[in-house]
């Protein structure tokens, strides 16, 4: 849970082969799992990946395991500017041509703040900041929200001793998301937008993808593994769930409520999700560097996972991106950043959507950029 960004990812990992049996079977089941799907109009806390000893065993100001009584601060951006529908997996040209397509800019700043207790237990603070805006491209409104998020406080813990030799290790982690973020951020935009007559102004909340907080108290769970093969190259996995406590946070979608559809009248508390994996492949002739590549799979489930009405709208579904990046640790600092390039999305049916027998659509990003400062004493 290292430096989650809301999403869209909360709050943030890593994993590999003598813990490799262990992972397939944990993302097996995380992704077999009946009603797991992400949404591509709102971001997942995305984790900040410190990779421990990525060139040997090394102290804490070098990159190595954190040290009891030490501090990792972390400030990591995600940016994200989705604009292409999808309905299932199918993109939906047609609003491209028609210029009707919804435009969501998304710029998170997210906080992460651990401290090492003992050798293998940990203490984390995570906080997003949000800054972000909406609208349709064939209309001068631009609905804009800002503000911190939802806040976790999690507890993590290396399943081996760092103190031991091992080629690889695991982190297990869980929190507590607080409902701290605004879920209600409201603007008051002139409806009329002919440039003929009077100003006709509306006062509403804006769409749920931007507002800065989920409405609800959650449980976070998150993991961290890696594991190095042959002397230089480390595979690694990380990833993170968020269970809201969810149905409805109470705030209505717009200005009127819909009497066809009243299962959408209000916000669904949604969970979310993240699942990244890749390898680290170092760089001899610059001490510290490595170049990493790999997947990741974010999203909101159509259904969350405790017991629930489900009702409320929300636009669940998943994307899936891979892209380079790379990891600089340079003293005290550790310097990160990554490109990922959609490789598959999917706005999949809601639960209101099998009761109204319609399937909504969602705008999702082609490129997510993410870049992180990290600095440890």
């Amino acid at each position: 849970m290292t430096n989650r960004i809301r999403t869209g990812a909360p709050c943030p990992r890593f994993i590999v082969p003598s813990l490799a049996l262990f992972l397939a079977v944990f993302s097996l089941a995380l992704f077999a799992a009946p009603g797991l799907y992400a949404q591509g109009c709102i971001v997942a806390r995305s984790p900040e990946q410190v990779i421990p000893g990525i060139e040997g065993k090394l102290p804490t100001n070098q990159g190595g395991y954190l040290l009891p009584g030490h501090f990792q601060v972390t400030i990591g951006e995600r940016h994200q500017f989705s604009y292409q529908h999808f309905v299932g997996d199918v993109y939906q040209e047609y609003r491209a041509q028609q210029h009707t397509q919804v435009e969501n800019r998304i710029n998170l700043l997210n906080f992460d703040v651990l401290y090492q207790y003992t050798p293998r237990i940990s203490f984390e603070f995570n906080a997003p900041l949000l800054f972000a805006s909406r609208k349709s491209q064939n209309s001068p409104i631009e609905y804009q929200a800002q503000g911190f998020g939802d806040i976790i406080l999690a507890v993590n813990s290396w399943i081996f001793s760092p103190a031991a030799q091992h080629k690889g290790n695991l982190s297990l982690g869980i929190g507590v998301m607080m409902p701290t973020g605004n879920d209600d951020v409201q603007n008051t935009v002139n409806t009329n937008t002919t440039g003929v007559g009077p100003v006709v102004e509306v006062t509403a909340p804006v769409d749920y993808s931007i507002q800065p907080g989920n409405g609800g108290w959650g449980m976070a769970t998150q993991w961290q593994g890696f594991r190095l093969i042959g002397n230089r190259m480390i595979l690694y996995t990380d990833g993170d769930y968020i269970a809201s406590q969810g149905d409805t946070n109470g705030v209505q979608r717009g200005a009127t409520l819909s009497t066809t559809q009243p299962l959408n009248n209000y916000v669904a508390r949604s969970d979310q999700y993240l699942l990244e994996a890749g390898a680290a492949i170092p760089i001899s002739p610059v001490r510290g560097l490595a170049l990493t590549v790999g997947p990741r799979d974010e999203g909101v489930p159509a259904r969350n996972l405790f017991p629930n009405t489900n009702d409320g709208f929300r636009r669940p579904g998943f994307a899936v991106s891979a892209g380079p990046g790379f990891e600089y640790t340079y003293g005290n600092s550790i310097f990160s950043g990554t490109i990922d390039k959609a490789i598959h999305r999917d706005r999949t049916s809601s639960y209101p959507d099998s009761v109204y027998g319609t399937h909504g659509d969602a705008a999702f990003a082609t490129t997510l950029w993410l870049a992180t400062y990290t600095y440890r004493f």
